[in-house]
């Protein structure tokens, strides 16, 4: 009888799902024949992913994201480097680092192990799974044997019966000459060295770094591969995590939300959960701890004014002025659409009230409604909608259509597309605006002050900065109605003049 021939590829997958439901078990293998043991641990020993699954369950929550995945290669398939992982609260850098360091310390790739923290307190603690998984794994101990060596097994410095030592050092404090026996120290992991203090003292991020540059680097074997990975997001625009980017073979920065506003890691972190942070810590807050970016308050607009408004009757007119952020969403992700009440009153331009949010299209147009229902008979309002050459087929093909369903019940509301040339947009803002906050003469209404909406305008022009890492979207909509506003004025002004004859002028020089 001739025995079926078993493709490779059906041979991966009795393997994967062997060892998923193994994993799922919970024990050691302990009925296996010697050499079936051995045949496993190189099988899993050639897939670090079924590896880490099978040694690690109880950290395996979660699939691993794609991006976990590529730094593990990268880690795994080069003994010299130099890596900086400036990954979000809440992604697993940690535990992903440590399975790396145990999978390389059992293995025999990695001999000596320093790992670095902002204090020698945290430094060992970060270190206690590390040795609590080597005394205490089943798996680890049934596969790998006793790790646990007598009389060199503390919290902060132990070293495995294998001879594999790992070490804690808080920050300043110096590992020069740190070798066990004839192995100097070929793998440095440095988490969390940022503080939020330290952050704000640039002496002392200048003096850790130099730290860093001389006892902890310089501790290495010039002539064996030596490993560096640091651990931390991004906290302060100069901090040692900066410094070190400026240095890495590759620095890997992953937020907890990708550049479309998802999840960058979905089968952990649902969108919801993340939507429930945001809504209760400050967006400076947010962007710092985990979208990798720190933002200063007041790099451009340090403070914005907030005033009493003229009554509506005084203003020769209003500009209602928008821009529709070609979205149809209301999901808190893309652009925000826009639409805010400027008028202009002895020199001063007054932001009245508005809107500012991730809406859906029929929203965006019902805005313009309730603003004139706002103003009433009180004086004229001109209507805009930014319309440059990106959004000129959105807003013919989306909003006129909307504007005129709309018109039927509602009533006629004449809408006029702004398809100014706009220079950049930072400049824009910068250029036209600040000048007018510095004097005390763009001025929020201070009735408006409860208003989400208005607030969230505010939050804006105080994150402003020139690399535009943060939306400007309601910034960038009260620059297009100041403009407008102010081309009106010199159009009355210019119109109010009176032509008549000129008189002679009979002086001779």
């Amino acid at each position: 009888m001739a025995l079926k021939k078993v493709s490779n590829k059906q041979v991966e997958a009795d393997w994967g799902n062997y060892i998923k439901n193994f994993i799922s078990s919970g024990g050691a293998a302990l009925n296996e024949t010697t050499a079936e043991k051995k045949k496993r641990i190189q099988r899993l020993e050639k897939d670090f992913e079924a590896w880490k699954m099978y040694y690690f369950p109880k950290y395996c929550t979660a699939p691993a994201a794609d991006f976990h995945k590529r730094a593990s290669r990268r880690v795994l398939n080069n003994p010299e480097w130099y890596e900086c992982r400036v990954w979000s609260r809440e992604l697993a850098k940690d535990v992903v680092c440590m399975i790396e360091t145990l999978y390389q310390a059992l293995t025999g790739i990695k001999k000596c192990i320093i790992l670095i923290s902002n204090s020698n307190d945290n430094a060992n603690d970060l270190l206690k799974p590390y040795k609590l998984n080597l005394e205490r794994n089943a798996r680890i101990i049934n596969d790998y044997g006793k790790q646990e060596s007598v009389g060199d097994w503390k919290d902060g410095n132990f070293t495995t019966t294998k001879g594999v030592a790992f070490y804690g050092f808080g920050a300043g404090q110096s590992p020069r000459g740190k070798r066990k026996e004839e192995v100097r120290p070929d793998k440095v992991i440095i988490s969390d060295i940022d503080t939020d203090e330290n952050a704000r003292n640039p002496d002392l991020i200048k003096e850790r770094w130099k730290w860093f540059e001389s006892a902890v680097f310089g501790t290495r074997s010039v002539s064996k591969d030596t490993q560096y990975i640091w651990l931390n997001n991004l906290i302060a625009k100069d901090c040692c995590m900066a410094r070190a980017m400026k240095m890495a073979d590759k620095v890997d920065m992953i937020n907890l939300e990708d550049k479309n506003g998802n999840s960058s890691w979905p089968e952990k972190n649902k969108q919801h959960h993340i939507e429930r942070i945001k809504s209760k810590i400050s967006t400076a807050a947010y962007q710092a701890e985990y979208m990798n970016n720190p933002l200063s308050e007041g790099d451009v607009f340090k403070e914005m004014t907030w005033g009493r408004v003229p009554p509506l009757n005084r203003f020769k007119f209003l500009i209602a002025y928008g821009d529709p952020a070609p979205s149809n969403s209301k999901n808190g992700k893309g652009s925000y659409k826009s639409v805010f009440l400027i008028g202009c009153y002895d020199s001063r331009y007054y932001v009245v009230t508005g809107f500012l949010d991730h809406e859906t299209n029929a929203t965006y147009v019902d805005w313009y409604y309730s603003l004139r229902d706002y103003v009433g008979e009180k004086t004229q309002v001109y209507n805009y909608i930014e319309n440059n050459t990106l959004q000129d087929p959105f807003y013919e093909q989306v909003f006129i259509p909307l504007f005129s369903e709309a018109s039927k019940t509602k009533g006629f509301i004449g809408i006029v597309p702004d398809d100014r040339k706009k220079p950049d947009k930072f400049s824009r803002i910068e250029g036209n605006l600040e000048p007018l906050n510095r004097m005390g003469k763009l001025i929020l209404n201070e009735k408006e002050k409860e208003n989400k909406h208005m607030q969230r305008l505010e939050e804006q022009f105080k994150m402003l900065n020139a690399k535009m890492k943060f939306p400007a979207d309601g910034a960038d909509c009260i620059e297009g109605g100041v403009w407008i506003a102010r081309e009106k004025l010199t159009a009355l002004q210019n119109d109010s003049y009176s032509v008549g004859s000129r008189r002679s002028n009979n002086k001779r020089y």
